[in-house]
């Protein structure tokens, strides 16, 4: 072969060579997101290779999603789908996101604890935020033998859940969920705050119960300590706590913003006017705020409150009931003349 022949062929060989590493990386390698920003994709157990595809090509440009169909093939994804919440960069390629998804490198999600009222409401929000079935949380708070795996009842189950923000992977079990939350809560529940529970005599779920009455009665959280005192008070003298929020969630309607008298009867252990302590488990998962004021709450000797009427969501407290009488007559006053039943 002529030397001229020669270089002809390897130019025609180099140009090959570049033209399929063009095409490689223009298949798998080149970022395939339509977006500048990271979009994830969602795998759960009930997908197939199929609607795996459809999540990748609403998300990604032609070409990839051909580039990571072929590698998805070569590399028999279609017989091993891992679950998961997978991260898909501006300028990753299909080769990445097949790498992430058959390794399981999943990105975890940052999932905030809400200060809801009920279980169920909690169930709802991990059923949207989580791959868990929230009939399936639901069940387990109240299956008693789950709870008792906890140290807890179906009541206080609840109580595992301290309101912050944490890192957790989408497709987290049941059980690990759990298990993850009751570790936060033994996190939470130091040294330092377990002492000042021991000091009041109450335990870790009392508190916590407490704590959500408190939430109930007011969004101050400079006022709080003093609510915590007073309602401590009644606890330590055997009165009543005679809670209003706690005959909301009794009567399971919180909307009521004027509890009367013919609510007060309600055939409930949450109705803390008919039963004296506390009742069996919290009426909505505390904040912290709360929790902290039950544990640090100032020491003074009232033993009733009542809303100011001027409706700043703070309150008048009285020593004794016929104190206590002319302030609630003053917040009656205010509620007729704005027509609030």
């Amino acid at each position: 072969m002529s030397k001229n022949k020669k270089n002809i062929y390897y130019t025609c060989a180099a140009i090959l060579a570049a033209a399929c590493l063009v095409l490689v990386y223009y298949y798998f390698f080149s970022p395939m997101s339509t977006s500048d920003k990271t979009c994830y994709i969602y795998i759960d157990d009930n997908d197939n290779i199929d609607s795996i595809y459809k999540k990748v090509g609403d998300i990604s440009n032609v070409h990839s999603v051909m580039g990571f169909r072929t590698l998805a093939r070569h590399f028999d994804l279609d017989d091993n789908i891992p679950t998961g919440r997978y991260a898909l960069e501006p300028s990753d390629g299909a080769f990445i996101l097949l790498h992430h998804i058959r390794n399981r490198m999943q990105q975890p999600l940052s999932l905030t604890i809400p200060e809801v009222r009920t279980p169920e409401k909690l169930a709802a929000y991990l059923g949207e935020k989580l791959m868990i079935d929230s009939a399936a949380v639901i069940k387990a708070f109240n299956d008693t033998s789950v709870c008792h795996s906890y140290g807890l009842v179906p009541e206080t189950m609840i109580t595992l859940f301290i309101p912050n923000t944490y890192e957790v992977y989408w497709d987290t079990s049941m059980d690990k969920f759990l298990r993850r939350m009751q570790q936060e809560s033994r996190n939470f529940w130091d040294k330092g705050r377990m002492a000042k529970a021991a000091a009041l005599g109450l335990t870790v779920e009392e508190v916590m119960t407490l704590a959500s009455i408190i939430d109930e009665e007011t969004a101050n959280n400079a006022e709080k300590p003093m609510v915590a005192g007073m309602y401590l008070n009644r606890l330590q003298s055997g009165m009543p706590l005679q809670a209003d929020p706690t005959i909301r969630y009794a009567l399971n309607d919180f909307t009521i913003r004027r509890v009367r008298n013919n609510m007060l009867f309600v055939r409930s252990p949450y109705n803390t006017y008919t039963n004296k302590g506390l009742p069996p488990g919290p009426i909505r998962i505390p904040s912290v705020a709360s929790i902290d004021a039950v544990l640090n709450a100032v020491n003074h000797d009232y033993y009733y409150m009542c809303a100011k009427e001027d409706f700043s969501g703070t309150h008048n407290f009285a020593r004794t009931y016929a104190e206590h009488l002319k302030n609630a007559a003053r917040y009656a006053e205010a509620l007729n003349k704005r027509g609030i039943e």
